[in-house]
């Protein structure tokens, strides 16, 4: 991976840019004075010491206990934990706001039509407005998506013309829907082969679907739709204000699921959707019916790709393929 890439993952757990920027170098170059960090970076002292003192409060560096001290890279892995968990508490603020935000619209909107801003969908109706307003995108949907579908998870067409046309999409999947194997094969692959911009998250905080920042559809989780299968459409509105704020801080948090049509050398396809695979944390089982491949057969490339990282352990692989841009 290269540094910039790295930044971009540290900045999503929580670092801020420099403090990104000065551990990627550390891990890049090992530990080094303080003064030949400045220089790496074409940074003044002062500024390596605010970053420094702030990875030092995280756990990433050690050593740093003087101005001109030999700075040194920590094994991350439990202070990137924390930070992880420090975005989880964000969303469920997020998630928080959202509920906040709708309360107060019944309250100001309570003397006029709560339909003029809130449509409730039911029966038949729910996949024919689907259909319809999905078909309509001009330029952004936004996504959460997660069992159970309307639309039984058939294929969707609408979304692979809608991305034939520039328009783009943005989905955070649930674990759930990429360990559904048939509705990764006839949906998922086909929507991300058609450009898709997908990432996953365990799960998500609600199904709904944005259009042009103009309409959302919010749909029942699956013990809601056993006594009420129904769908809101929202219209502009704070509500859909806070679910747009809601999808954009998960976006942040979520781990990218594809690579697009970039392959690094290093790696055959086949490799390479093991290792997006593995990032959304199914299982091996799950990993091998998805791809139609034996565990055995996926046992051989998982030692073959962690013999090629000279490592030992599954999160010593993650780090290399991180580094190396595998992922």
């Amino acid at each position: 991976m290269v540094d910039e890439e790295l930044i971009g993952h540290l900045v999503q757990l929580g670092l801020g840019d420099r403090e990104a920027s000065a551990y990627a170098t550390l891990l890049r170059t090992g530990p080094v004075h303080a003064r030949e960090l400045a220089g790496a970076l074409r940074w003044e002292p002062g500024e390596v010491e605010t970053a420094v003192i702030r990875l030092t409060r995280l756990g990433l560096v050690t050593g740093a206990s003087s101005g001109d001290a030999v700075v040194k890279p920590a094994e991350p892995s439990i202070a990137l934990e924390s930070l992880t968990h420090e975005q989880s508490a964000s969303l469920l603020r997020a998630r928080t706001a959202a509920a906040n935000a709708y309360d107060a619209y019944r309250r100001t909107v309570h003397p006029q039509p709560t339909e003029d801003l809130v449509e409730v969908v039911t029966g038949p109706e729910i996949i024919e407005r689907i259909h319809q307003i999905e078909g309509a995108a001009e330029s952004e949907v936004l996504r959460f998506d997660s069992p159970p579908y309307h639309t039984q998870g058939r294929p969707n067409e609408e979304e692979i013309d809608s991305l034939a046309r520039h328009v783009e999409y943005r989905v955070v999947y649930s674990r759930s829907a990429v360990q559904n194997a048939d509705y990764y094969a006839c949906n998922i692959k086909p929507c991300i082969a058609a450009g898709e911009q997908a990432r996953v998250l365990p799960t998500v905080p609600v199904k709904l679907t944005v259009f042009d920042r103009r309409v959302a559809f919010v749909s029942m989780s699956f013990v809601e739709a056993e006594i009420n299968d129904s769908m809101l459409i929202v219209y502009p509105s704070s509500l859909l204000s806070a679910l747009i704020g809601l999808f954009e801080t998960s976006w942040r948090t979520a781990f990218p699921m594809h690579l697009g049509d970039r392959r690094p050398p290093a790696l055959n396809g086949l490799q390479r959707r093991i290792l997006e695979l593995l990032a959304t944390g199914i299982t091996d089982a799950q990993i091998a019916q998805l791809l139609g491949i034996s565990r055995r057969t996926l046992s051989r490339h998982l030692e073959q790709l962690t013999c090629n990282a000279g490592a030992v352990t599954r999160f010593q692989l993650a780090l290399h393929a991180s580094r190396r841009g595998w992922i």
